[in-house]
């Protein structure tokens, strides 16, 4: 049991200081050397458990997205019930936004860090993780937008996949950024006014989304 225990806080440390490195450097730049040196353990325990870089990368995404993406598609599910399509959309762009802005001592949303490890990542193009970006997010997305385009008849799917792609735009810089919208708004906005940010992206996208209506 003890040594059970000791594999398990070994993994968790290894795929911490990595998703840390990650964040601050990219995916590319890091090395196993790297993350094994400041995990305080040699290569041969993190290939133990993680096999290798992508290995890592696909345990990190892993262990946010499952319960992130589970928690979107319980709070799409409650959306779909609402019969009035504006306020429906209203309610799955914010069953979309919510998860993601749990707080980053919870696995839910991942907080700033992964927020800006994704970020990274996606700027990047590395194609195996790139890969690992798709298996974690487009089924949960795909579904976001039929349910958005059962909001929309006559609107293009395709005019609904650039908008939530805008959206997911917006997400990131507001995650990673929050401090700047507190400098430009003179101290009128609080950068973790949470429930007042995922306001505002829910009604500009909305906005945006009901425009494609013909």
């Amino acid at each position: 049991m003890r040594n059970a225990a000791l594999k398990a806080d070994t993994s968790l440390q290894i795929l911490d200081v990595a998703e840390a490195l990650f964040s601050e450097r990219g995916f590319s730049a890091v090395s196993l050397r790297e993350i094994a040196r400041q995990a305080g353990v040699v290569v041969s325990n993190v290939t133990y458990h993680h096999g290798d870089k992508i290995g890592i990368l696909a345990a990190i995404y892993d262990r946010h997205t499952r319960p992130m993406n589970a928690r979107r598609i319980e709070l799409l599910g409650e959306a779909r019930r609402i019969p009035d399509r504006a306020d429906r959309l209203t309610a799955i762009l914010r069953a979309y936004l919510l998860p993601a802005f749990t707080s980053s001592s919870d696995l839910m949303g991942g907080g700033t860090r992964f927020t800006r490890m994704r970020a990274l990542l996606s700027a990047e193009g590395d194609p195996e993780a790139q890969r690992i970006i798709a298996q974690a997010f487009d089924q949960t997305t795909s579904q976001f937008i039929d349910a958005i385009s059962e909001c929309l008849p006559g609107a293009s799917r395709g005019d609904i996949v650039w908008r939530a792609h805008f959206l997911l735009g917006a997400l990131y810089y507001t995650l990673i950024n929050p401090e700047r919208i507190g400098r430009l708004s003179k101290g009128q906005i609080t950068a973790d006014d949470n429930e007042t940010a995922i306001g505002q992206l829910v009604s500009a996208t909305h906005a945006s989304l009901i425009a494609l209506s013909p």
